[in-house]
């Protein structure tokens, strides 16, 4: 196995937990059953990771849910014998003659040449280890395996693809059965899934991986949430705009995204003289929107939001529905304003983010304070500006009051930033909203206001996200209400069903009548049975079915019946349009 960053050593005084290591131990019999069925299997790495653990194996054929069947019987079959496991300290020189076999393992030790190896041994199994493990293979909890993946070798698209096979690990068989369960629900909720049955948005291999393609209803859905983004930005005091789809490679080269950003960014594209690059980010090409007019104090701060569709090249193995997308649509704002009004911009952006946040139904979570790695890396030298914005950004959390955690390496290249972590109903975390500061793009670029002093002065920069990006956001939508959205949001508010030929007449004239008053109303005049078209309603997860048939349409009523079952017999129209469109207005429902 490759080597892991704990230190050697039993549990106790490795700084692994102990449920850590059952996972860990977990990888290593596995790895041992694997190779019991394929002894010539190629061993990758195999870690524990949060909920359990995973191995890589470059395996002679596809696995089957069969194989993973047997695998899991064999590993039960070891952990009955209550083997030991055994660390044992073993030069370089050894250790490739042991992995000869093994050209991951031998690459991974040619890789550790000044550090101290070791390897773990229980029953017939030898692997390249730090360790620590269990004190045998009897105390290792519950476990299920779940499935299997491809998985780069080193997580590099131009090496092999191995099969990683994941488990789940927990002290108890309780802890395992609800962590399945919550699995299950999740499997239930999957955007994917959803996205698909509620004719929402597909993707199609003749546009291209990572190219989301949005349906009627999901254009809908769309449009609700960037209007809905769109007018609270307003209230706010943002200006929209609207910059290009693609950029000449001089103005990356000058704000310093093609040095630190250039392997996301796809190929150039040449004209003549020009190189131009499909816009990966906004931030550039506002400033030089910025710097398109004189600016004087007096004008600060000047806050440019936009809805613009990005384009990131994502490896291929890494995309993932609509929350990992190659192209994708930011709700992206930068305020530029003084140094002095820092806090009072964050504050702002703040508010408006906690109020969209719980308007979406996310009341649970926490900042994370996104730092560079003081060891360097991807991130601009200016070791002065980047204390300045951390400075600031910690200023204006401190300042609202605001409980935040530091995280080293997160940033982005130019500046700290605060990311908003939400949990959805099932209690998983999302990063959805970013506040960040930003001392050095603006001076690259040379973005400059006159002060009161008539001189020209570099104001800061604060980048805002308020839901990130409106393709992973309604992924993250989609599984947050499980399909079933508030009616506000719904791209179909109502549909309304006829009993029989007779009734489509009435039923069109409800549905243009609610339509009218700005609600989204479908008519089903189907020569269906009653009972199927309320299934099919229900299957599409649509807030209300009004049903209508003789009675209803002498008395220009509907009887309605909602997605959890509840019943109104008898309703005048105009009555339930004054109910929708109040739910609508208000966002709720």
């Amino acid at each position: 196995m490759a080597m892991d960053t704990t230190l050697e050593g039993e549990v106790e005084s490795s700084g692994v937990s102990d449920l850590d290591a059952m996972r860990h131990s977990l990888a290593h019999i596995m790895a041992e059953a694997v190779l019991k069925i394929f002894p010539d299997a190629k061993l990758g790495i195999g870690p524990w990771i949060e909920n359990g653990f995973y191995y890589d194996f470059d395996l002679p054929r596809t696995l089957t849910p069969d194989d993973l069947q047997e695998v899991e019987a064999l590993m039960r079959d070891r952990i009955k014998t209550a083997s030991p496991f055994e660390r044992v300290p073993i030069s370089h020189d050894d250790a490739l003659k042991l992995f000869d076999d093994q050209p991951y393992k031998k690459e991974l030790i040619e890789g550790f040449a000044s550090q101290d190896l070791s390897i773990y041994q229980h029953g017939e199994f030898t692997d390249l280890c730090r360790g620590p493990h269990v004190k045998d293979t009897s105390m290792v909890g519950a476990f299920k395996l779940l499935s299997v993946a491809g998985a780069y070798w080193r997580g590099d698209e131009k090496r092999p693809m191995l099969q990683r096979i994941y488990g789940a690990a927990f002290n108890t068989q309780e802890e395992l059965d609800d962590y399945l369960e919550r699995l299950e629900q999740a499997r239930q909720r999957d955007h994917r899934k959803l996205g698909k049955e509620l004719g929402l948005f597909t993707f199609s291999d003749q546009v291209g991986p990572g190219i989301p393609l949005f349906l009627p209803r999901g254009e809908m859905l769309r449009h609700l949430m960037e209007s809905y983004v769109r007018e609270a930005q307003t209230r706010y005091g943002y200006e929209h705009v609207w910059t290009s789809n693609i950029v000449k490679k001089d103005l990356y080269l000058k704000s310093g995204h093609w040095e630190h950003y250039g392997d996301v960014m796809f190929p150039p594209m040449v004209d003549g003289d020009n190189t131009y690059l499909l816009k990966p980010m906004n931030c550039p090409s506002h400033m030089v929107l910025f710097n398109s007019q004189m600016h004087s104090y007096r004008d600060l701060p000047k806050r440019y939001a936009e809805f613009c569709t990005l384009y990131r090249y994502e490896r291929s193995g890494e995309l993932s529905g609509l929350t990992r997308v190659r192209s994708l649509t930011q709700d992206d704002c930068h305020i530029f304003c003084m140094p002095e009004q820092v806090e009072e911009e964050f504050g702002r952006a703040l508010d408006l983010i906690r109020e969209v946040l719980g308007t979406y139904g996310f009341t649970d979570y926490h900042v994370q304070l996104s730092l560079r790695d003081t060891q360097g890396g991807k991130y601009v030298d200016d070791a002065e500006k980047w204390l300045l914005a951390e400075h600031a950004l910690r200023r204006s959390l401190d300042a609202k009051g605001v409980q935040y955690t530091a995280v080293e390496g997160e940033a982005a290249f130019y500046g700290p930033k605060a990311d908003f972590m939400a949990k959805d109903v099932l209690g998983r975390e999302w990063q959805l909203s970013t506040i960040q500061v930003d001392f050095i793009q603006p001076a690259r670029l040379g973005v400059e206001y006159i002060g009161e002093d008539s001189k020209p002065h570099t104001p800061v920069v604060l980048h805002r996200a308020v839901t990130g990006t409106t393709e992973r956001f309604m992924g993250v939508l989609i599984e947050h209400f499980g399909g079933a959205f508030p009616v506000w949001l719904s791209p179909v508010q109502a549909v309304v069903l006829s009993i029989a030929d007779r009734h489509a007449p009435y039923a069109a004239e409800v549905a243009n009548q609610m339509n009218a008053a700005g609600l989204r109303v479908e008519a089903d005049t189907r020569n269906e049975r009653l009972q199927y078209k309320i299934r099919e309603a229900q299957v599409q997860k649509l807030p209300y079915m009004l049903i209508v048939g003789d009675n209803e349409a002498a008395a220009g009523t509907v009887s309605i019946r909602d997605r959890t079952g509840t019943k109104r017999d008898s309703v005048p129209v105009e009555t339930l349009i004054a109910e929708l469109v109040e739910l609508s207005r208000n966002r709720a429902g």
